[in-house]
């Protein structure tokens, strides 16, 4: 690549961005856009990358990405919103006269933490070396580690997905426009927000009961009458519910009668 070594530099540093729900944009810090591989790269000259490490050993390669909020790319609300989280990123430089076609790869990764500060943000690219970090075995606990209705567990879930309307919404409670089949049935589980503001987005619930479900945490963003949600069953882990609930005891990842921590703790008489 000639342009990484002449005497005048026509190197412009570009971003691929993938979130999660299949959105793609591309940034450049060239003062103009550039159309490179059927994406059109937009202008973002303020959009810097730290010292950009390669190391052949096991730690993890990390990065950050500083640049200005910008309504038209990356906003405010989306990230603090979470729809940039675990976003695929790819950063490489191009020859932005188009003179010499290909680009040069710098690094890749998934969006990690996070942080803004007025009118900036600074996001984490963590390269795939992080992935190492992870837990090689899992750690026995006496709660089920499967979660319900993946491959583990088994539990089918096409009957136990339901689509509501929201009535209203105070902090955290959630009215729906349709009561629930069991006590709690959606405790431990997942709403979907299919409308409104906070569309693409899921809060975790706390408990249900009837037609209010509770959630862990307010919505990002503000919610209006009639937005559509989903709302998806919960399990809450034990083998108690995992047997007289689903039948699915066979499937139980658990060890609820193995002695834990707490029997150095115990006297006689306790």
């Amino acid at each position: 690549m000639t342009f990484l070594t002449g005497p005048l530099t026509t190197i412009a540093l570009c971003w691929r961005i993938e979130r999660r729900d299949g959105v793609a944009i591309g940034l450049t810090d060239h003062d103009r856009d550039l159309l490179i591989d059927g994406l059109v790269h937009r202008a973002a000259p303020g959009m810097t990358p730290s010292a950009i490490k390669r190391g052949d050993g096991l730690d993890a390669d990390t990065m950050d990405i500083a640049s200005a909020l910008t309504s038209a790319a990356i906003g405010e609300r989306d990230l603090l919103a979470g729809r940039w989280d675990g976003a695929r990123v790819v950063l490489f430089a191009v020859d932005w006269t188009g003179a010499e076609p290909g680009k040069v790869a710098l690094g890749e990764g998934v969006i990690g933490a996070v942080e803004t500060d007025g009118q900036a943000f600074t996001a984490e690219l963590r390269g795939s070396a992080a992935l190492l970090e992870r837990p090689v075995v899992e750690a026995t606990s006496p709660e089920c580690r499967a979660e319900l209705g993946d491959r583990r567990c088994g539990v089918a879930m096409a009957g136990r997905r339901r689509f509501a309307r929201v009535v209203a919404c105070v902090e955290r409670v959630v009215t729906i426009d349709a009561v629930e089949p069991g006590p709690n049935l959606y405790g431990a589980g997942l709403l979907r927000w299919l409308g409104g503001p906070n569309s693409g987005l899921e809060s975790a619930i706390s408990l249900s009961d009837g037609a209010g479900v509770t959630l862990r945490a307010e919505p990002v963003l503000p919610v209006a009458v009639g937005d559509l949600v989903e709302l998806i069953e919960g399990c809450d882990k034990s083998l108690a519910t995992c047997a007289a609930r689903f039948g699915n005891a066979a499937n139980f990842r658990g060890e609820p009668y193995l002695p834990g921590i707490d029997l150095l703790t115990r006297y006689p008489g306790a």
